[in-house]
């Protein structure tokens, strides 16, 4: 839980001095706002200081500190040692959530090497959500040193809010601060907190923690210097501090020796208890802190012990400077730091270990004192707000005596306004039944863009830019009408098509039903020139057709179904076109329907992309080729020489008399009839061949010769509609289709 107020206190009592820092968050990043260290009378953990000494030294210091700092609204976090606490992190059975406090209970009484009714002690989830495992820390330590510690506090009336151990600090410390270090379970970071009297060595990963207490600290060294030069404990400490200026360092540090020896075998031996029982994660780096980290020497043989790299910070690298704050003297105290930056991250509510070891009695207490300016408030706004309901009431009776006549006004008034509503339900009503009757019959229409969206799809099958990307240019001279582009390439290197007719029937039976639109678009063009009478004529030759497949037993298809049995629905496509590509029908082949490229997507041809409709369509196309391989019966391609008369005919580009008056030779040929392309002017329809005397060239077999240009195909083929609806049940004698005339 975070402090409400946005800033915290935390406060360590070491045995060397008192630490304290204040953070803040009311500036939206974290911030040095205050900061303390104020050493005690005496080490605390003297030889001759006796336990009510201690108590009054401890309550001095304390005293010292309130009197520089007003702590009466802030919220205060502190420590308690590591000697008498415990931390095991262990892994639960898979169970429902709401059963997890049960199970952490009953581990806690397995666990603790106490009482259960001995030790204050929290557990904390640390297992991430979507985590297959239940992982959880549980946190005790005995209640006489968390008491111990409170009573200093009590004494001087400071209100404490979060109780936690020191190690468990450090941890959230480093997952804070540097979080690079702690970013991965197969690689740890040891923190190492020399103390006066002990030493915390705090094993992190990223989800787990472990700890152990060594009882060496800064006191072995000045003992082990008391003991060789045979002097008191305040005079050894203070020639153990000035060792490196001392004209006696050398004899110094040799009575020391015996100290960083010990002092480094335990930290070895714990790490190598914690490899044994951990042997997938690596020990890659330690971080010192603490007042023992000042000792010359101390870091540099302890890294040379281990084989691990040994760093001591020289700054807080997530910590912003308050305005008032001096940081040259914060950067003093940085390895003093370390517990209360982990204790005030924890009061903010950013820290990882969350646990709270104050004893619940007091936490209930504080929560209650805290609430009561609310329970007071609280009761004089349900005061003023009662004398408010009274007095309300009073008027409210006034006015309701008086509006009677009013009343009975609003009354007839009401009863006329749900009249009219009542009549307005009813018209509702009955627009809603005739707007259902006008989109039944509107359904008609649902459909009226599957013609226009399968002729887009035949189109786009096409040679194009995207389909044919080798003559990109050609494509995109031809669309800004650029004559020059096009004329650069040989006209029958040009692979274009060009569609001059295109008829799209529907049918209810496509295996039945007869192609019929080449023909069709013929008949249309032998009553060009009727006049008025053309409807008429288009009406008898399709009746006529009708009455002829009628009579062989064929299903009419696109000129109406005569059937109500479930077929196949789809649309018969009749499409016309010519192309200036090859020297010949089998290499126009290619370009229209090439055999055994179905692997070979560059080398496809128009028939091909119609047979791979899904891949042009995002994989939804509507419709799906039908049964091409059944030839001639589903599809079939005709492809000749475009002549004057087809190109007539067909529509194919346009027809010119060619002038031959100026014609050399012999003999002058006379004028005749050509189809030119009308964007290049060139001829595309097969002309003579003639010889330098205007005589037309004949072979060797006594045959004309000719010279083919351009060719021209009919193409049939149908398309099964996919989902198609139901097909109407009363037969039509008129046919349903989509004719398209494409002409250039």
């Amino acid at each position: 839980m975070a402090a409400e107020t946005g800033r915290v206190w935390a406060i360590d009592i070491g045995n060397d001095s008192l630490k304290a820092l204040c953070l803040s968050t009311e500036r939206g990043v974290v911030e040095v706002i205050g900061f303390d260290n104020i050493p005690h009378g005496k080490i605390l953990s003297s030889g001759d200081i006796k336990d009510a000494e201690r108590d009054e030294l401890i309550a001095l210091t304390l005293r010292k500190f309130v009197t520089k700092y007003d702590l009466s609204m802030e919220d205060v976090v502190i420590s308690v040692p590591s000697q008498n606490s415990f931390a095991r992190f262990v892994t639960l059975p898979p169970v429902e959530s709401k059963r997890i406090p049960e199970m952490v209970k009953f581990e806690a009484v397995q666990q603790i090497p106490f009482g259960i009714d001995d030790v204050q002690w929290d557990w904390q989830l640390m297992s991430e959500p979507d985590s297959s495992e239940i992982k959880v820390g549980i946190f005790a330590i005995k209640n006489e040193v968390v008491n111990s510690s409170l009573e200093s506090f009590n004494r001087e009336d400071i209100p404490v809010s979060f109780v936690q151990m020191a190690p468990m600090a450090l941890y959230n410390y480093l997952l804070y601060d540097r979080p690079d270090y702690v970013n991965s379970d197969s690689q740890a970071t040891v923190v190492l907190n020399i103390g006066a009297e002990t030493t915390d060595l705090v094993v992190c990963t990223k989800s787990s923690v472990w700890q152990r207490c060594i009882l060496i600290g800064g006191n072995a060294f000045t003992k082990a210097i008391s003991d060789a030069f045979r002097l008191n404990f305040d005079k050894a400490e203070k020639l153990k501090r000035t060792a490196p200026v001392s004209k006696y360092a050398r004899q110094i540090f040799q009575a020391m020796r015996p100290v960083f020896t010990e002092l480094a075998s335990e930290v070895q031996r714990s790490l190598n208890f914690y490899n044994s029982s951990e042997p997938n994660t690596k020990i890659v780096r330690v971080v010192a802190l603490g007042g023992g980290t000042k000792m010359r020497g101390l870091l540099k043989y302890i890294q040379q012990t281990l084989q691990i790299p040994v760093e001591r910070p020289d700054s807080f690298k997530r910590l912003a400077m308050g305005a008032g704050v001096k940081p040259a003297k914060f950067l003093e105290n940085v390895s003093d730091f370390g517990i209360v930056y982990g204790l005030a991250l924890q009061g903010l509510g950013l820290a990882r270990i969350e646990s709270n070891l104050l004893p619940r009695n007091v936490a209930r207490s504080m929560a209650w004192a805290s609430k009561g300016k609310y329970f007071i408030a609280a009761a004089c706004m349900l005061l003023i707000v009662s004398l408010l309901c009274l007095g309300r009431t009073g008027l409210d009776t006034m006015s309701y005596a008086k509006n009677g006549p009013d009343r009975q006004i609003n009354n007839s008034t009401i009863r006329q306004i749900e009249d009219v509503e009542s009549t307005v339900n009813d018209q509702n009503r009955l627009a809603q039944e005739r707007n259902a009757t006008i989109d039944k019959e509107l359904e008609i229409f649902d459909r009226r863009q599957v013609v226009p969206f399968l002729q887009e799809l035949i189109i786009s099958a096409l040679p194009n830019a995207q389909n044919t990307p080798d003559q990109k240019d050609l494509y995109e001279a031809f669309a800004n009408g650029n004559v020059a582009g096009i004329i650069k390439y040989p006209r029958r290197d040009r692979k274009q098509i060009f569609i001059t007719n295109m008829s799209i029937n529907y049918t209810n039976d496509l295996a039945q039903a007869e192609f019929g639109g080449a023909d069709q678009w013929r008949q249309d063009q032998t009553t060009q020139g009727i006049g008025e009478d053309r409807n008429a004529a288009t009406d008898l030759y399709r009746q006529q057709m009708l009455e002829e497949y009628s009579r062989q037993g064929m299903d009419t298809g696109f000129l109406g179904s005569t059937t109500q049995e479930e077929k196949t629905q789809g649309f018969v496509v009749t499409i016309i076109g010519y192309s200036p590509y090859g020297d010949s029908i089998n290499e126009l082949g290619t370009l229209i329907d090439p055999h055994g490229v179905k692997d070979q997507p560059s080398r496809w041809g128009f028939v091909t992309r119609l047979e791979y409709l899904d891949e042009m369509v995002d994989g939804n196309s509507p419709f799906e080729l039908f049964k091409k391989t059944e030839v001639p019966e589903q599809f079939s391609l005709e492809m000749k020489e475009v002549t004057t008369d087809t190109g007539q005919l067909y529509g194919f580009g346009i027809q010119e008399v060619r002038d031959n008056s100026s014609t050399t030779g012999s003999r002058q040929r006379q004028n005749e009839i050509v189809v030119k392309d009308p964007m290049t002017d060139e001829i595309i329809s097969t002309v003579p061949v003639y010889n330098t005397d205007g005589v037309q060239r004949l072979d060797e077999m006594g045959r004309p010769v000719f010279q083919i240009n351009d060719h021209w195909f009919v193409l049939n083929l149908k398309f099964s509609w996919k989902n198609a609806p139901a097909p109407p049940k009363q037969i039509s004698a008129a046919p349903s289709s989509g004719d398209v005339l494409l002409h250039r």
